[in-house]
């Protein structure tokens, strides 16, 4: 899989891409990731990505000609041919893990970074296929967003987790949160791990999980369990949590 991330500050993409699990990735090949210049598609001395918004107002707007120029340039080098263009902003789909997995069925896609006060509209019109935002907050730039986007995405191609189920029992991808997670010592200063962990029984530490995953989810997210196919038992511990509460 291919991400380009078309940004005016390449070098924080770069030092992103280059560590943890992402970074790994890169250098077996399983993933290529790069921060793209935008200002290597400009055409004036000053290298501008920005201009004044017509009708005047404060702040400054992305540019066409270089994003343009950009995504057109890296269409030809694509395995595809046509990449799927997206825009990092907050006007864009709230992200979670269910656009993680659409978007890792891409080949190649490009995150176009906004800084200043956004992008030129004919770039939204005429060019981006998405919009994605990361959170109900405003950032300084898009890199930050892309960065979380990639990550997400790169977990879930084939190879670049070490355990092939690791994607599936993390938080979200089953619809729930995930359960709590014990390692050694089986007894830190008094604080113990629940014993199904330790019986060795796997039907037993599966059912547990499940239903800890079912409580964590009803405490923390509660509006996920309005889309999960909740099964008899599981009806029957979430009863058992309301009754509590009650």
């Amino acid at each position: 899989m291919r991400i380009d991330v078309l940004t005016v500050f390449p070098e924080m993409i770069e030092n992103f891409a280059g560590t943890g699990v992402v970074g790994r990735a890169r250098q077996r090949g399983l993933l290529a990731i790069e921060g793209v210049d935008l200002r290597n598609y400009t055409h004036d001395n000053h290298r501008t990505t920005d201009d004044a918004p017509f009708g005047g107002g404060p702040g400054m707007v992305m540019k066409c000609e270089p994003v343009f120029e950009a995504v057109e340039a890296l269409s030809k080098k694509s395995p595809t041919g046509r990449p799927r263009v997206i825009l990092m902003t907050p006007q864009g789909r709230k992200f979670n893990q269910k656009i993680a997995e659409e978007l890792a069925a891409c080949e190649h896609i490009i995150l176009v970074c906004g800084r200043y006060e956004g992008f030129d509209e004919r770039i939204r019109l005429h060019l981006a296929d998405d919009e994605i935002s990361v959170g109900d907050f405003v950032l300084s730039g898009g890199e930050l967003a892309a960065s979380v986007i990639a990550d997400a995405v790169a977990r879930l191609v084939p190879g670049v987790l070490g355990d092939a189920d690791s994607p599936e029992s993390e938080s979200f991808s089953s619809g729930l949160l995930e359960y709590p997670q014990y390692t050694r010592p089986a007894d830190f200063r008094g604080h113990t791990v629940p014993e199904v962990l330790l019986s060795g029984h796997h039907e037993n530490i599966e059912k547990w999980r499940h239903s800890q995953s079912l409580k964590r989810t009803y405490e923390r997210r509660p509006d996920l369990l309005k889309d999960y196919p909740l099964t008899k038992e599981d009806k029957r511990i979430l009863k058992t949590l309301t009754d509590k509460q009650g």
